[in-house]
């Protein structure tokens, strides 16, 4: 009886921690346990990327740092892959994604989102000795690239071209340099980095696409709360200049004013 009795304390002690790691985007949970879990992926320079030193930098890191600091806890970051940090948010695993995330349609129907913090310009990116593409009209029929359910691959899907998905940047560009695949579209932050890193790299920017993006961060639904002390630190981050000083630090321009 008494091993049962352990075994019956135990498992609801275990379904207590299941409980507790089920409530993303609470505030009052996240105050009490006293750090905000923070969904990146960790190598998509220069919003989340590992430096020389191996530790986690970036544009985000800084952000996702900066709102836990204002609400009085400590920041625990975890990195994976966009589709399943994504879905993490929506089943309450994750507080929040800081990842450059793009505000869309679709996306507003399954999170709640913060106010933009910065603005995403996307271009077409191809090989300098790619001349086919020179509007993003011209991707019709063509083959690009990127991470599955991202943005960038919805536009390029609706402008007629066939998307193969890959699971980061950096394997979208070996795609591109290999010239197996015509182009790909991304942020125009991501392709200054990109080139200011490799100068002699062997891509280009072949137009500017009609589209641009807010850029904010997604939370679980039902999240007022959390999404209203979010906004204010986005808010005094504004206010204070640390949002633009940030920007400038790791893309070179002001990307958070449209």
């Amino acid at each position: 009886m008494k091993k049962i009795l352990i075994c019956l304390l135990m498992l609801l002690l275990l379904c207590g921690c299941s409980n507790d790691e089920l409530k993303g985007g609470d505030l009052d949970d996240i105050k009490k346990r006293g750090y905000i879990n923070v969904a990146m992926e960790g190598n998509w320079k220069p919003f989340t990327y590992h430096n020389e030193n191996d530790e986690l930098v970036g544009f985000d890191v800084e952000v996702a740092k900066y709102i836990a600091d204002y609400i009085g806890v400590e920041v625990k970051y975890v990195e994976g892959k966009w589709d399943g940090i994504l879905a993490g948010v929506e089943a309450g695993r994750y507080d929040m994604m800081v990842n450059g995330c793009d505000v869309t349609e679709d996306r507003q129907k399954n999170y709640d989102f913060s106010n933009a913090y910065a603005y995403d310009k996307v271009v077409v990116m191809t090989s300098k000795e790619n001349n086919d593409i020179k509007t993003e009209e011209d991707l019709n029929g063509k083959t690009t690239a990127n991470t599955i359910s991202s943005t960038y691959a919805e536009i390029g899907e609706s402008l007629g071209a066939t998307v193969e998905g890959v699971d980061d940047f950096n394997a979208t560009i070996e795609l591109l340099k290999s010239g197996r695949i015509d182009a790909t579209l991304n942020a125009e932050v991501a392709y200054l980095d990109y080139v200011e890193t490799y100068p002699d790299a062997d891509v280009k920017i072949a137009c500017y696409t009609s589209t641009s993006f807010d850029i904010a961060i997604p939370m679980k639904k039902g999240s007022s709360d959390l999404v209203k002390v979010v906004n204010e630190a986005i808010a005094q981050a504004r206010q204070d200049g640390t949002l633009k000083a940030l920007s400038e630090k790791y893309f070179g321009i002001d990307i958070t004013t449209k």
